[in-house]
């Protein structure tokens, strides 16, 4: 075999050895680019239609409720089995109808529009909690105002703190992963 024929039969493999390798590597990387790209723009989507939202609610609900108190003159609205006197009773419907209701009917709205941008792989327990808490003293509330039916003037279901714990942690963990997928562009 003719020694010229083999420098360009092994440069000849050489070259498509070489092409092969770097198209291998460069749709290896658009993949993980793109890859990228989509988990930013779901963290994206996560904040701006759930956990953003939820938090804010939260923060906004934990102040109402602290105005509330400091309103009634006491620590807790509910510290057992206790009654309202008619004065803080009235104060306590007025909040719940204009302050309490409202926002938690937007939390609730929020969860069950967004399920699918829920971080994990199953629904958090807190986020059931959540809903049981609000869903039953909505109804005992209504059941009270169109058929006249007393109830506690609370949810049978103590608030879930660790609803409001969860909300948090996951909006704060997902900023952080924003974060670093911005920074590592």
């Amino acid at each position: 075999m003719d020694i010229a024929l083999l420098v360009a039969l092994i440069a000849a493999t050489v070259s498509i050895i070489g092409w092969v390798v770097n198209y291998i590597l460069n749709g290896f990387l658009d993949r993980k680019k793109a890859q990228r790209a989509a988990n930013l723009l779901n963290i994206e989507r996560q904040l701006e239609n759930l956990y953003g939202p939820l938090t804010i609610l939260l923060l906004e609900s934990k102040r109402a409720t602290k105005n509330l108190s400091d309103s009634l003159g006491r620590k807790f609205v509910f510290t057992g089995n206790e009654t309202l006197e008619d004065d803080e009773l009235k104060t306590w419907l007025f909040w719940v109808e204009k302050d309490f209701f409202p926002r938690n009917e937007k939390i609730k709205e929020l969860i069950l529009t967004n399920t699918h941008l829920i971080e994990g792989e199953r629904i958090p327990a807190s986020f059931v909690a959540f809903l049981d808490h609000f869903n039953s003293w909505k109804i005992d509330h209504l059941r009270w105002q169109i058929e006249g039916v007393k109830y506690s003037w609370h949810s049978r279901y103590n608030w879930p703190e660790e609803f409001e714990f969860d909300v948090i942690s996951t909006f704060e963990k997902l900023k952080h992963k924003q974060a670093d997928h911005l920074i590592s562009k």
